[in-house]
């Protein structure tokens, strides 16, 4: 690094849910971001999903608060149209050259009314909805689109191709928004570093052309299935043939097409297939009741957090059916456009069977414009197009200060395309901590509208929100019923009220109608109730005049089989809503000073790579470990599968936390107890010299987890039978002797009633030690046996060299799991092969059990002290399964690493990073604002009988002892309502939920 003075600027390649999630972390920690985007809005893949599982949430919805935080946010600044063409300087500061190609309208005067898209005459095929359907030359990418002005497709339009043909836009435009002469434009961006997200692109239907898409209108590809069941999709979400448009009685699902397929595909799996294909089985159910589906595979690889769970679901409570089948060919139907699959089961005999449509799964590729990109960037690509990284330090490129993310270093499912967006954020903050701030600015709102003298003019918005609530709930009826409510004087219907588009028309139809309480009815509060109460402080209101009824969750889901009870019931909720918001008065919240130092729980791989981040980012950082030494299980691992010591990365991370300044590390020690709250806490340690007293803002938990035990196939009693991490400290230590035949058994102990997961590094470890037997032992017998080999993404690579090289892969099911006997110093394995039919007996001198991962010793009781919640494995439960991986549902409680759920090393380091990155965004604040709806009291009332006090569990309520009454302490209080429930006298009150606002939608709930 020479002398340049470093920017505190970050450019963000690719606007899909990766590059969004880097933006956010990086503005809401102090930076400057410059998002880019190809195409003319953001929002990515994602925005084009259905739903997401296991949660089976709105994926719009989920994803809706994210799109307009970054669209509004005031240090990022969208860039659309546009792509990186050039990378001068070095990391901490770099000159970054954009071409933004000519949008043809301009975004500040467009006002996304439509009117252009229904006059222009030029139809062209949607590559949105995968071709299902046409849209204009002029057009939104999508509904809820961000930014949400409409684009010219330069390509198609007629003006463009010819200046004296057509212009009907231009006539039709009331914003004058429409320049078809507007040029290209050639930015130059100073920054301080750069991370790459371009997203990824789905495989070809036609990779495999005996299976018919492009020939037969009832194949589609997984992509185009997905627009199908959406409610912004071509069909508004009603599940149909594209044939004859009739609902479908029977779908089947073709897996890995163009994935684990080297003649014609790619040889890698693309990691996400198996379980979208589960969720549009299951979420075609919903659409279409007695429906039945199929789908044909190789390996379930539920591999993720709770994947399995919904795997089983999927089989049991919704009886999808699963095939483990090879296909021979695929036909149509000529009268009745039904799809014919023609296949051979497990069995080995050949079937032939009828489903009305057939969905291919097709896989993930890298984009096409990543060889431009890395040549733009000086960035090197693997062998399969995907950006080349280093494995103990993921997300980093081959050039200094550029960072990747996401499914531009491989196929990923959104839960670690988010963890590695927020891990590249983190350290593209960590090269640029000492200039923070300097180029970030500070939002300000608008002077709040006084309300004190003015009659409730309440406006309501329900939320249609495609099957979610509009399949069920008649929205329509809903909205007609809010106008006749007294109070209310205004009432409309969006189709995500959570858009862009639509926050803008609540803030303009506040000020167009003078409103002075909105009420949304949609779905969760948790999740969105945020979004909106900063919206109307956007538009002039204080935020809590604001109230939301929650028809999906407390309607259209719960009451799905009874529509007009489920409208009924919603019209309750909104009569109910607009009753409390009548009476909603202005909440003011106090702030206070955060402590700037954050305390790590668990001194492994994950912990220590938490910990130094956050300290080179500047951070005081106080790191616990109870045992008498760092580094954790990965002292346990001898090498990776990619043939990498991780006592490398172990002894170096030991030694920079040891000798980092900003670091305290306690050993044998252990959180005793806690108190305080957000950003000043104070937890009491147990250390070897006694009980030590720690102020902090934040707390990072990276526990681990410990490998499992068991008592099966003789393991304890049986001197050859071994688990895969004793394999593989024998393997580094000289090796298995004259061991000539190896078997392993997998899923020992996993996947069944008494553990019901994946433990996800077991297939991994097995082929990684299978491999290195037949290194040091090329003549060695070694048979697999196993369930699914879930060796996903680029693993997939090793799985196939393993077979090349002679290992041999035997199938069980858990009902003929394979029986052992002890045959001397050596053992007889029996396991029926469902190839060949036939009952196989091995001979071993060596048997391996994959054991799998649980939860850490001691979780139960840190859950207690943190009130975090378990999920009912026994590891830590995030906030959001997809969105909000690394974070607990209370803000300033993080998590990482294999106190999350079972990982790899390099997945434990970039949650890690990821977490450092969200617990930077709230250490770097200069203050905390309380929450508004806490407790108070109302002193004339108050008897000073003390039973508030004791029913405080966060230390928020005192008495005062000169005038014995009862008081709270603000920044204390998280607004639980105990206190208010305990109070005999009827002296607490929440506010937000005063009792006559209760009372008042009890009244109205009767009504």
């Amino acid at each position: 690094m020479t002398d340049k003075k470093k920017i505190g600027a970050v450019l963000v390649v690719g606007g899909g849910i990766s590059g969004m999630q880097s933006a956010l972390d990086l503005a809401e920690s102090g930076y400057r971001v410059y998002l880019v985007e190809k195409k003319p809005a953001i929002g990515g893949t994602m925005a084009r999903l259905d739903k997401t599982f296991p949660t089976n949430d709105c994926a719009m919805c989920t994803m809706s608060p994210k799109l307009v935080d970054v669209g509004r946010h005031l240090n990022i600044e969208i860039i659309t149209g546009a792509e990186l063409v050039g990378l001068e300087g070095e990391a901490g500061n770099f000159k970054a050259t954009v071409l933004q190609k000519a949008r043809c309208v301009d975004i500040e005067k467009c006002i996304g009314c439509g009117a252009c898209a229904e006059k222009c005459p030029v139809k062209v095929v949607d590559d949105f909805d995968g071709g299902l359907r046409k849209r204009k030359a002029i057009y939104k990418l999508y509904a809820q689109a961000t930014p949400g002005a409409y684009a010219i497709d330069t390509t198609k339009c007629l003006k463009i191709k010819n200046p004296k043909a057509c212009g009907k836009c231009l006539e039709a435009c009331p914003a004058g928004a429409i320049n078809h002469q507007m040029p290209d434009t050639t930015l130059e961006l100073n920054v301080g570093a750069v991370i790459l997200s371009p997203g990824f692109e789905p495989m070809d239907g036609d990779l495999r052309e005996e299976f018919g898409w492009g020939r037969y209108d009832n194949v589609l590809t997984s992509l185009q299935f997905e627009r199908l069941l959406s409610a912004s999709g071509p069909t508004m979400g009603h599940l149909v043939r594209p044939s004859d448009h009739v609902e479908p009685k029977k779908i089947a699902f073709i897996q890995c097409v163009g994935s684990r397929d080297r003649a014609k595909g790619n040889q890698y799996c693309s990691a996400v297939c198996c379980m979208y294909a589960t969720k549009h089985a299951i979420i075609a159910q919903e659409h279409e009741p007695g429906l039945e589906t199929k789908i044909f595979y190789m390996d379930i690889r539920a591999y993720g957090k709770d994947f399995e769970k919904y795997y089983d679901r999927a089989r049991l409570q919704h009886g999808v059916k699963y095939e483990k089948a090879m296909i021979s060919s695929v036909k149509e139907d000529p009268q009745t456009k039904n799809i014919i699959v023609r296949y051979r089961n497990s069995d080995g005999k050949l079937t032939e069977e009828q489903f009305d449509m057939l969905v291919l799964s097709v896989g993930l590729k890298p984009s096409a414009g990543n060889a431009d990109l890395a040549k733009a960037c000086g960035i090197e690509l693997d062998s399969f197009g995907y950006c080349k990284t280093i494995e103990f330090r993921p997300g980093q490129t081959s050039r200094e200060g550029v960072f990747a993310s996401g499914a531009f270093c491989g196929p990923r499912d959104i839960p670690e395309t988010v963890v590695d967006a927020s891990a590249a954020a983190a350290n593209a903050a960590r090269l640029l901590s000492e200039v923070r701030g300097t180029l970030s600015k500070v939002k300000e709102y608008p002077p709040e509208r006084d309300i004190s003298e003015e009659d409730p003019r309440v406006g309501v918005f329900v939320c249609n929100c495609g099957i979610n609530i509009g399949s069920v709930v008649k929205v329509p009826e809903v909205v007609e019923f809010a106008k006749t409510i007294p109070g209310v004087v205004h009432a409309e219907e969006f189709l995500f009220s959570c858009s862009q588009d639509s926050i803008k028309n609540i803030k303009a139809r506040i000020e167009e109608h003078k409103l002075n309480r909105v009420v949304v009815a949609s779905c969760t509060p948790r999740t969105h109730a945020p979004l909106f109460m900063s919206s109307i402080r956007e538009a002039g209101l204080n935020p809590y005049l604001f109230e939301q009824a929650n028809i999906r969750e407390h309607s259209s889901w719960v009451h799905r089989d009874n529509p007009v009870a489920a409208t009924e019931k919603a019209k309750d909720l909104v009569n109910m809503a607009v009753a409390k918001a009548k009476l909603l008065k202005p909440v003011y919240t106090s702030f206070m000073d955060i402590n700037r130092r954050a305390l790590v729980i668990g001194g492994g791989i994950a912990g220590m790579t938490n910990a130094l981040n956050l300290a080179d980012q500047g951070f005081k950082v106080v790191l616990v470990e109870r045992s008498d030494k760092l580094g954790g299980n990965a002292l346990e691992i001898k090498y990776t599968i990619k043939g990498n010591d991780p006592a490398f990365i172990v002894k170096k991370l030991i030694a920079d936390v040891n000798n980092h300044p900003n670091i305290e590390l306690y050993l044998r020690s252990e959180v005793k107890e806690v108190a305080g709250y957000l950003g000043n806490y104070k937890t009491t340690l147990s250390t070897p010299s006694g009980d030590k007293n720690v102020d902090h803002g934040v707390v990072i938990v990276a526990t681990g987890a410990q490998e499992a035990t068991t008592n099966e196939y003789l393991y304890g009693q049986h001197p050859a039978v071994v688990t895969q991490r004793q394999l593989e400290q024998k393997l580094a230590s000289g090796g298995i002797g004259s061991a000539k035949n190896i078997v392993m058994i997998q899923c020992v102990g996993s996947r069944n009633s008494d553990r019901p997961y994946c433990s996800r590094i077991c297939c991994y470890n097995a082929i990684k030690n299978a491999l290195k037997i037949k290194e040091q032992n090329p003549d060695a017998n070694i048979f697999v046996i196993y369930r699914d080999i879930r060796t996903y993404g680029f693993y997939e690579t090793y799985y196939a060299e393993a077979r090349k090289k002679g290992v041999i892969f035997v199938r069980y099911t858990l009902e003929e799991k394979p029986q052992v006997a002890a045959n001397g110093d050596k053992l007889t394995v029996t396991v029926k092969d469902p190839i060949l039919n036939k009952v196989l007996q091995l001979d071993t001198d060596l048997l391996v059990l994959s054991t799998g991962i649980i939860p850490s010793e001691g979780t139960d009781t840190l859950s207690q002290i943190f009130k975090v919640p378990l999920n009912a494995d026994g590891f830590y439960s995030e906030a959001h399964m997809k969105l909000r991986p690394v974070d607990f549902a209370a803000d300033g409680l993080y998590l990482c690493g294999l106190a999350h759920s079972p990982k790899l090393i390099d997945e434990s380091i970039a949650q890690a990073n990821a977490a450092a990155v969200r617990a930077v965004t709230m250490l770097s604040k200069d203050k905390l604002e309380s929450l508004g709806n806490v407790a108070m009291v109302n002193p004339k009332w108050c008897k000073g009988c003390g039973i508030c006090v004791e029913a405080c569990a966060y230390g928020a309520r005192v008495m005062n002892e000169q005038t014995k009454v009862a008081e709270v302490l603000d920044v204390l209080c998280q607004g639980c309502g105990a206190c208010v429930a305990a109070c005999p006298s009827g002296a607490s009150q929440q506010k937000g939920f005063e009792k006559a606002q209760i009372l008042a939608m009890l009244d109205a709930s009767n009504s």
